[in-house]
């Protein structure tokens, strides 16, 4: 029986670990290898795919409509030009979205409206990024569609500079505050948010990767707020991302150097390649 035991407890224990130690995948941009960046049907086929997480980009037209944009123009994405502020809502539906070969698709801008109905009820979050000037017009759009708790309101900006801008929001959305660990009041912005409210998580870039939170990840995870980490650019992670583990195929310094410094969300521009390796790790549902 002493034997027996000997021999399951390691397997027991890392049982345990992988149990406790899921890891969501963001996919960025939604899935846009197959369908166009930012278009509804990136987001519709990530979802499908099974990731917990898209990100998309806000920005608004003439006649203030919120619609789903990375750039301040319409240039590289579509087959238009300029900025979405040149143009009502009518206007710039008629642009075709382009594909990653830079093709001309039948998809169109789709607005902030859209992709929460069509992603209402889902078993999938989503992520606002560059959404911080329209927090109070995607605040009432996911009140309008009911998905206000399918949201995470994000932003580059302290406890302090929040409060000012949205103080009757503050208490009302799901919220993650982005930092660069590489500046010297990292720790200071996240403490500060830490001590005033309970963050969905912290997103955190780095060039470098010795910073204080990855000596102990505790920091953020002890207080019940998540460590994201983005897998996407080399520049946001120190150049443990994506390329080096499909490409490359070197998963031991990519994704497996998140995963070990802490990271409980991934956001990614290889969403099938990388829930399938979580899987294989029993890292993922």
């Amino acid at each position: 029986m002493k034997k027996i035991i000997t021999y399951l407890l390691p397997l027991l224990l890392t049982l345990n670990a992988n149990a406790q130690t899921k890891v969501m995948v963001a996919a960025h941009r939604g899935d846009w290898r197959n369908a166009p960046e930012n278009s509804l049907r990136a987001f519709q086929y990530a979802a499908a795919m099974g990731v917990d997480i898209v990100e998309l980009d806000l920005n608004k037209t003439k006649d203030g409509e919120i619609v789903i944009m990375h750039d301040q123009t319409v240039d590289r994405t579509t087959n238009g030009k300029g900025k979405p502020s040149d143009y009502t809502l009518e206007e710039i539906k008629k642009f075709g979205l382009r594909n990653g070969l830079g093709r001309v698709t039948r998809n169109n801008i789709p607005t902030f409206k859209e992709v929460m109905l069509a992603l209402k009820g889902k078993p999938v979050m989503v992520n606002l990024d560059k959404s911080y000037p329209y927090y109070l017009e995607a605040f009432a759009i996911l009140k309008e569609t009911g998905t206000l708790k399918q949201a995470i309101f994000k932003a580059e900006a302290t406890y302090a500079q929040l409060k000012e801008k949205y103080p009757s929001l503050i208490d009302s959305i799901i919220y993650m505050p982005i930092v660069n660990l590489d500046k010297p009041d990292a720790r200071q912005i996240i403490k500060d948010y830490q001590q005033r409210m309970k963050p969905f998580g912290f997103e955190l870039n780095f060039k470098t990767d010795t910073s204080f939170i990855f000596k102990n990840p505790k920091l953020i995870t002890g207080t019940g707020s998540k460590i994201w980490l983005n897998s996407l650019w080399a520049s946001l992670n120190a150049g443990h991302d994506d390329d080096l583990a499909v490409e490359e195929g070197n998963k031991k310094d990519s994704w497996d150097w998140l995963i070990n410094h802490g990271a409980m969300v991934l956001q990614t521009d290889r969403p099938k390649e990388l829930l399938q390796y979580l899987k294989t790790k029993r890292l993922h549902q």
